[in-house]
């Protein structure tokens, strides 16, 4: 049995782009939560500081199955993209692609919920 797939988008849709995502899961789900960053310049006590604000914009909770499932197409999409227009690389990275050693380049732990 054949069966098509008819995709309508919602009058609630909408697209929203993030610079990263955090997130984390439990034994029922996976979190994905996408945000963009912002600086803001403060004054406190006379010396000027920069302060990153980080904005989440939109959180995705999806099945064990649905996380791998994502998991799965976006390796499949990023291997396509790279191609075409070469490796993805990390800001910082050197020649190698491989940033600094031992360091991580995340800026959050992805384990466990915000």
């Amino acid at each position: 049995m054949e069966v098509s797939v008819e995709i309508l988008r919602s009058p609630d849709f909408k697209q929203v782009y993030a610079i990263g995502a955090i997130g984390g899961h439990s034994p029922y789900d996976f979190r994905i939560a996408f945000y963009n960053d912002s600086p803001k310049s403060l004054v406190e006590g006379g010396k000027s500081v920069t302060v990153m604000e980080r904005k989440i914009d939109t959180e995705i909770i999806l099945s064990p199955l649905a996380a791998k499932e994502l998991a799965n197409w976006l390796g499949d999409h990023i291997k396509d993209y790279e191609k075409v227009f070469g490796e993805i690389k990390r800001p910082g990275s050197g020649p190698g692609g491989s940033g600094n050693p031992g360091k991580s380049c995340e800026s959050a732990p992805i384990q466990g919920y915000m």
